[in-house]
């Protein structure tokens, strides 16, 4: 499974960094899932679920507040207002 670079970071402070396969999240237009190999993109991101498939398959979800989803080449960066996990 191909995996990229994960950074998740709020006003207070780094709340993810890690290698995943997927991040789900609600972009502008709609739900948004980025995989490894995504073409560059930035978007905002609204309030709502945050489902990351980590290296080893398994699944985390979260609440966040919404934010920026900036997505390069092999890594992506979310700036959030808030995220709590759920799980």
């Amino acid at each position: 499974m191909n995996t990229f670079q994960l950074n998740i970071s709020s006003p207070d402070g780094r709340i993810f960094t890690g290698e995943v396969s997927r991040i789900t999240v609600r972009g502008a237009m709609g739900d948004l899932a980025v995989l490894a190999g995504h073409i560059p993109l930035i978007t905002s991101v609204k309030a709502g679920n945050c489902v990351l498939q980590l290296e080893d398959g398994s699944v985390r979800r979260g609440h966040t507040g919404g934010g920026m989803l900036t997505v390069g080449k092999g890594e992506v960066t979310f700036l959030t207002s808030s995220l709590e996990w759920y799980n």
